[in-house]
């Protein structure tokens, strides 16, 4: 693909300095430049890479009530591999595939790890077995775990920092689109033709996604939208980390967004076997209304909330708001969400689910936007890997199993207190529901207290980088 060099940026890089970086990178010893057009062409595609990635972890979510019904499994081991099995290895091995990206090709890494994932959520249609699952599940999460970190750091050399958090939020929208094809397409096929033929047909399409990104994606620089003309070599892990670990306003923002995904995937896990238990509808009844809902809801508060910290921090010169905004937003969806588990009729709970999912998904833009910007060049991706290791231990890993549990517990006690099974199952799921949700003002006072710190942590890194950049001219 051609681009003309419309708003153009260039970086010279000696054979000396492209040694002493390490990097598997075409573009470090030439000039590179990128058009507006083509840096909307990345950022679209990288959006339709996260689509993918969504789309193979919903699909199971979707089909959760069926599956379990099959094999008769329990809400716990349901959980277990909705969450714990997928986020464990999803989220340790994006440490090291983090700090291969900050090193080599994060293109190459992004198209490897698209085929490995595609091809898991394939295999996952032929699964006889819990172990079966289990390991479906496990690859599935090995493969997602090269995908977000160098995606994160590719964004970030091409997107000047008053752009990032739009930039950020259109790629966080893949979630959106996802979940709305999760639900879309394997409601359908599921009940068409059962729900191993739908992980055959949202995984194999993965492996052309994984071609095209491999042939038109290409390589920047580091360094090149912050203007930074030759980036140092990546620093030891245990160094970035500690440098990374001791800003109060990291340590407060990674909470933040790990019990706001807690509260997320916890409830989002459950919520087609909610309306399921609790109000009949049926997986293809379930999978076209979340789908139309999710459409508009995921993808507009992504984008709401990456616009509005943008609009709001540039305009009153504080960042701040790139914290301040998902606090407000994550208190303001409590009510509403709880609503949702507690009112009879099924036409209003649905529509209760938009504004909730609006204010609920403006977190993510603004979050990962700072987690950049409080990191170093040559530690984006190191910095992304960290911060989805604690959101997807604690929210993926733990939500989904938790909630499973609350709605195992609840049933258990009101069966035992003389109500019906079927109706236990349906309250006891409910209450969990609700249980998981309060979380999120816990979530919210961790964004307050996070933008306490954050301009004086910001300050910090800008004069490590200038001290940095010294130190290179000296030399």
């Amino acid at each position: 693909m051609t681009d003309k060099p419309e708003l153009t940026a260039s970086v010279q890089h000696t054979e000396d300095a492209a040694a002493a970086t390490g990097l598997d990178s075409p573009s470090n010893s030439a000039e590179f430049t990128a058009s507006e057009g083509y840096k909307r062409y990345v950022i679209w595609l990288l959006f339709a890479v996260y689509v993918f990635n969504f789309l193979d972890r919903q699909i199971f979510t979707t089909l959760l009530q069926p599956i379990k019904q099959e094999f008769q499994f329990s809400d716990t081991q349901m959980g277990l591999l909705g969450g714990l099995a997928f986020a464990l290895f999803y989220s340790t091995l994006g440490i090291p595939i983090a700090r291969l990206a900050d090193q080599r090709s994060r293109v190459n890494i992004i198209a490897f790890s698209i085929a490995i994932w595609s091809a898991a959520t394939a295999f996952t249609g032929f699964a006889k077995t819990f172990s079966h699952l289990l390991i479906a599940r496990i690859c599935v999460g090995v493969g997602e775990a090269g995908c977000s970190p160098p995606a994160y750091s590719l964004i970030s050399d091409y997107f000047a920092p008053e752009k990032r958090a739009r930039a950020m939020s259109i790629y966080s929208m893949g979630i959106g689109g996802g979940v709305f094809l999760g639900f879309l397409v394997s409601g359908a096929v599921a009940e068409q033709y059962g729900w191993r033929a739908a992980f055959f047909v949202v995984g194999l399409p993965g492996v052309l996604l994984a071609l095209l990104l491999k042939l038109t994606l290409r390589e920047p620089p580091r360094g090149f939208s912050d203007n930074i003309s030759v980036a140092a070599k990546a620093p030891p892990v245990g160094e970035a980390l500690t440098a990374l670990w001791r800003r109060r306003s990291f340590r407060h923002l990674s909470l933040a967004a790990a019990l706001h995904a807690f509260a997320g995937y916890g409830v989002g896990s459950f919520v087609p076997a909610f309306l399921i238990r609790s109000h009949g509808m049926t997986v293809a009844e379930v999978g076209f209304a979340l789908s139309m809902i999710s459409a508009v809801g995921i993808m507009g508060g992504i984008y709401l909330g990456g616009y509005l910290s943008d609009r709001i921090a540039c305009k009153r010169d504080d960042e701040r708001y790139y914290m301040l905004v998902p606090a407000i937003a994550t208190i303001l969806a409590v009510p509403i969400a709880l609503c949702i588990y507690l009112l009879p009729s099924k036409v209003l709970i649905l529509t209760l689910i938009l504004p909730s999912q609006l204010l609920g998904y403006m977190y993510l833009g603004p979050t990962f936007t700072m987690t950049q910007s409080l990191a170093g060049i040559r530690e984006r991706a190191l910095a992304g890997a960290v911060l989805l290791l604690i959101i997807n231990l604690i929210g993926l890993g733990l939500g989904p199993t938790l909630a499973g549990w609350l709605s195992d517990m609840f049933r258990i006690s009101l069966a035992a207190g003389g109500m019906e099974e079927n109706f236990a199952t349906a309250q006891g799921l409910r209450y969990a529901l609700c249980a998981v949700t309060l979380v999120n003002v816990w979530s919210a006072f961790h964004y307050v207290m996070a933008a306490r710190s954050l301009r004086e942590d910001l300050a910090d890194v800008k004069n490590e980088q200038k001290m940095a950049a010294s130190a290179r001219d000296a030399a």
